[in-house]
């Protein structure tokens, strides 16, 4: 499947903004990416960074922001068509989001996000 770049950029942010605005506002200190490839074969996305379950009061205090990262080739290479695609892309964004809100990856397999 192809996609361009813009238009895959364009479906992250949508992903984005399809997030509940109040947990949209929640989200402290993150920076989302979009990336070609990741180091470890078989990721679609990735969050680096620091749960909010697992911040103190003085954690934000001078630090770098969470990162997540979409990975564009992965999801490309697994979608067959555009729709597939952007449910894929969106499924990518509410997982890595839900790290940053300390939800391990058990848990979004229970939920239906794994």
């Amino acid at each position: 499947m192809e996609l361009s770049e813009e238009d895959f950029d364009l479906a992250v942010r949508v992903a984005l903004r399809e997030i509940p605005a109040d947990l949209r506002a929640a989200m402290v200190n993150v920076a989302v990416f979009v990336a070609e490839e990741p180091e470890e074969p078989g990721l679609l996305g990735l969050y680096e960074g620091t749960p909010l379950t697992e911040r103190d009061g003085w954690w934000d205090a001078g630090s770098l922001p969470d990162s997540i990262t979409v990975y564009r080739r992965p999801i490309l290479m697994l979608a067959t068509s555009p729709e597939e695609v952007v449910n894929e892309i969106r499924t990518t964004v509410v997982h890595e989001v839900a790290h940053h809100f300390g939800i391990d990856d058990d848990r979004l397999k229970e939920l239906g996000w794994g």
